[in-house]
């Protein structure tokens, strides 16, 4: 192993450190998250490493398709992901599937088309992980959201439906709140950018002996890519998501008992 590579596991296994403190906060005050951390680095870490070497190796083949069919796989895993927070909607998987891979492509596709970055490998990659896993996080923010709130409040969502509501109409309120509630972090993230924190891009830049400015027009790219695509991908799914909620009839369907179950398991 060469002298950087040396350097690079002492400094992974020093910050094992700060890992030990989070195990120990979560020990002490008996969150029972341990698990849950060890597995968390021990992922990470395989998960980084053997994304190092495809992305390697489709630097090195220099073909389009092969970036395309990466992205793919990740849209795939970021849907199972999210489908797994709408475990109370219908057909979550596919509904995460058509949100996140429709931000991705509208995104991306905007992006190279208005010549803001070039079609390459190096640039797409990295672009489209940023978009995909942002997407992910609105997407499993919004299921969620939506179907505790419909859990919540069926009483009101049947009274505007006795009154002649639509499914919509009725739902209006919980989509709103879903939406919001979903884009805000990001919002505000941005809004912060470059006073409270620097951005992953942008500090990832400067560590690695880029232009500060250099650094600034990227990241400005990146916040805006990313506020557009989470705003596709929180839209879509609230539209297809509140659909399973209700009959061809605007009426509400009943609540599946074996989630229910879970849902009190998970508040006790």
């Amino acid at each position: 192993m060469t002298a950087e590579g040396l350097r690079f596991v002492a400094s992974a296994l020093l910050t094992l450190g700060l890992v030990a403190v989070a195990v120990t906060i979560s020990l002490y005050q008996r969150l029972d998250l341990e698990r849950d951390i060890g597995v968390a680095v021990v992922r990470s870490f395989v998960q980084l490493a053997a994304i190092g070497f495809v992305i390697t190796f489709i630097f090195g083949l220099g073909n389009l398709a092969y970036v395309v069919v990466l992205l793919a796989g990740m849209v795939l895993f970021a849907s199972c992901t999210s489908s797994r927070r709408g475990e109370g909607v219908s057909g979550a998987f596919s509904i995460s599937a058509v949100a996140i891979g429709t931000a991705a492509a509208v995104t991306l596709g905007m992006l190279l088309v208005l010549q803001i970055v070039p079609p390459t490998a190096r640039y797409l990659i990295p672009l489209g992980g940023m978009v995909i896993g942002n997407s992910m996080n609105t997407t499993s923010l919004v299921l969620s959201r939506i179907q505790d709130d419909v859990r919540t409040q069926r009483l009101s969502i049947e009274a505007a439906l006795a009154l002649g509501a639509t499914s919509r109409q009725a739902i209006s309120p919980i989509l709103k709140t879903s939406l919001k509630s979903a884009m805000i972090p990001l919002i505000d993230s941005t809004k912060t950018a470059g006073i409270i924190f620097l951005p992953g891009a942008m500090a990832g830049m400067i560590i690695g002996g880029a232009d500060p400015l250099e650094a600034v027009k990227l990241q400005i790219v990146v916040l805006y890519m990313l506020l557009g695509s989470v705003s596709v991908a929180a839209i879509l799914v609230g539209l297809l998501s509140y659909r399973s909620f209700f009959t061809s009839r605007h009426q509400l369907r009943k609540q599946d008992p074996s989630h229910e179950t879970r849902a009190g398991a998970k508040g006790r």
